[in-house]
């Protein structure tokens, strides 16, 4: 990819705020950014990325535009209004989580018109994000993979071409998935350990030397569950939420009946009725020690 390429940064949130930054960091060409919030605007305000005045004046300007967006209704809008205002041949790179299904159309549309398309969406922390260490999920047919790869590696240390268009969204709610059910299982360990008499610290720093160790308990379960640092907008069970009902779509879709996964998702919605909600999702931990139980959908707390 040419270093003289104009790209497009859409949605300036928790993780595409410090994606756009290193974008503009790193990229050789100028790099165009949209929100609706002036507040991330003005936060890339000391980077190269320069403000666009609409989504339409942007669509114009660039040869690669990326989306980091709540989820699938938002990025159907966003792609329908570029096809209307960019020119054909530019390339659309989602990084957001949506649906498969609705990736692969999204993606025929614009291939239709005469763009590209890639579902690339992001795991890894906040944190990761704004080292440039995230890991991609990349669906997109060989060529499109090979011209964006190194735009992304801009953002994660480890891009992974997992298939064509939908294949990165798979592979992606299948970490999701594993990331909140396992949450959950610490939030429970942790509990029961504290009150056989183990602190909670010496929990994790035992069990991270051992098979039990993984990468929930290291950063989930050490940086947010130990010290209680459940913040506001980072992550919150509402998200998780949408994000395992894309999963449960998928497993339908595929002829399995994933009951972890339900029971995560049972899990998560009583503890957003009851305080969680907005809040950091492994706070999950705080509805568990308060006895909540989710039964058939009803809460006993």
């Amino acid at each position: 990819m040419s270093a003289a390429e104009t790209i497009g940064f859409i949605g300036l949130g928790v993780m595409g705020g410090p994606m756009c930054r290193n974008m503009a960091k790193k990229h050789g060409g100028r790099v165009l950014m949209l929100d609706r919030d002036p507040a991330a605007i003005a936060a890339l305000s000391d980077t190269r990325a320069e403000a666009a005045g609409s989504l339409e004046a942007l669509a114009a300007a660039t040869d690669v535009i990326f989306l980091s967006l709540p989820g699938g209704p938002q990025v159907e809008a966003v792609s329908t209004a570029i096809a209307q205002a960019a020119r054909s041949g530019t390339t659309i790179v989602d990084l957001s989580t949506t649906p498969v299904d609705l990736a692969r159309s999204v993606a025929e549309r614009l291939k239709a018109k005469g763009f590209h398309f890639a579902d690339a969406p992001v795991a890894r922390t906040r944190e990761a994000a704004q080292r440039g260490e995230l890991s991609i999920m990349v669906g997109a047919d060989a060529a499109v993979f090979a011209k964006v790869k190194p735009l992304l590696d801009h953002i994660g240390s480890d891009v992974t071409h997992c298939g064509e268009v939908g294949c990165g969204q798979v592979v992606k709610l299948i970490n999701n998935a594993l990331v909140f059910e396992h949450t959950l299982a610490l939030a429970e360990m942790m509990v029961v350990g504290e009150r056989a008499g183990v602190k909670p610290e010496t929990l994790l720093s035992a069990v991270s030397k051992g098979s039990g160790d993984s990468f929930v308990l290291r950063n989930h379960g050490t940086k947010a569950m130990l010290p209680r640092n459940f913040p506001d907008k980072a992550f919150p069970p509402e998200y998780v939420l949408k994000d395992l009902d894309y999963v449960l779509q998928l497993a339908a879709d595929t002829g399995v009946r994933p009951g972890v996964a339900e029971l995560a998702r049972r899990y998560y919605d009583a503890a957003c009725r009851h305080g969680l909600s907005g809040r950091y999702f492994p706070g999950v931990i705080e509805f568990i020690e308060q006895g909540g139980v989710p039964d058939d959908g009803q809460t006993k707390a």
